[in-house]
């Protein structure tokens, strides 16, 4: 256990909660792929509109059309995500807070360890 945790046992409200938050991270993570991708089909596309190479014009455009798409879409993603982040978060701190933390200690809590089941 971390400095923060003390040897504390941690609730099991707390526990889920902080389980929760991990596995929005862990979304976050897959969130961060989708737009990496679709960032580097933007730029693949757009690579191709270089002047000498003649590209299909209409094929580019598809191109970075849809990786476009796909970046706006991973963006909405992200954005809902760092709302339900933000509530579970405020959850937690309040949890943590009732079972006698200070408000420090919850905002610095380690989400991932907390999650782990007890011993």
């Amino acid at each position: 256990m971390s400095a923060l945790t003390d040897d504390r046992a941690v609730p099991v409200p707390v526990r889920e909660l902080a389980a929760r938050l991990s596995a929005l991270f862990q979304r976050d993570v897959e969130i961060v792929k989708q737009l990496n991708n679709a960032h580097d089909r933007l730029a693949h596309a757009n690579a191709q509109l270089y002047p000498g190479r003649a590209p299909d014009l209409h094929h580019v455009h598809w191109q970075i059309h849809r990786a476009f798409c796909a970046y706006q879409h991973a963006c909405e993603q992200r954005r809902q995500l760092a709302v339900e982040v933000g509530e579970h978060s405020q959850q937690l701190i309040d949890t943590l807070c009732a079972a006698g933390w200070s408000a420090q200690q919850a905002r610095q809590a380690d989400v991932h360890q907390l999650a782990e089941p007890a011993p």
